[in-house]
């Protein structure tokens, strides 16, 4: 039975959550706008456009929307050289692979930021695909990118997992019908991402690694 792992990466294969909102904290301030920290931490995983809206509001001055993007782009370009995959995010791939899995990436990075995501964790021979916002209408947490990832590894929804660590991930998922697996390491609390629809909840990667063998990744089989 063919299966596919999708995974998110921010938060959930890389350490990089925090390096988001420093930058978008820095972009927002050099607009103008105040906007907490904590307000930003909640709403990484969505696509630029959609976290600028949910964070200032349709009422916003949209024409200034895109000079914040390019202000985050350019500030967290300046960790591509650094960027960090968490503890066990290539082995945890590449033991699904080993085991049939087709690992597929579902992320709003693209171009040169998803080059370095892909860099840090360094596990290229067994990712077969990448569902990124260049391929889909609506990013998270509109089901697209879960779908997409389900087109490329050529599986219907039941023969998935998608693993994640933010409410947006956990939302695309159930809405694409695909079951789907936490992780606390993008700084999201347990409760909110059982609410959102976690099946499972890991404290990370190397968590769900050591504990594959009771996962819902076993269930399929």
């Amino acid at each position: 039975m063919a299966r596919a792992a999708i995974f998110d990466v921010d938060g959930t294969l890389t350490d990089t959550n925090y390096l988001h909102v420093t930058s978008w904290w820095q972009a927002f301030r050099g607009a103008g706008h105040q906007v907490a920290m904590s307000d930003i931490h909640r709403a990484v995983g969505l696509g630029s456009g959609d976290l600028i809206a949910h964070l200032l509001g349709d009422d916003r001055d949209h024409d200034g929307d895109e000079a914040i993007s390019a202000a985050h782009s350019t500030l967290y370009g300046t960790y591509f050289g650094r960027l960090t995959a968490f503890g066990s995010a290539a082995d945890l791939l590449r033991v699904l692979a080993g085991q049939g899995w087709t690992n597929i990436l579902a992320s709003s990075a693209t171009g040169p930021e998803l080059d370095a995501l892909r860099r840090a964790i360094d596990a290229d021979d067994v990712i077969a695909g990448t569902a990124s916002a260049d391929d889909v209408s609506q990013g998270k947490p509109a089901p697209d990118p879960v779908r997409a990832a389900l087109d490329l590894a050529g599986v219907p929804a039941e023969h998935a997992v998608f693993v994640g660590d933010a409410v947006w991930d956990m939302e695309a998922a159930s809405k694409a019908g695909v079951r789907s697996v936490a992780v606390l390491s993008g700084g999201i609390p347990r409760d909110a991402l059982e609410a959102a629809g976690a099946g499972e909840v890991y404290e990370n990667v190397a968590d769900l690694l050591a504990r594959l063998d009771s996962s819902v990744f076993m269930g399929l089989e």
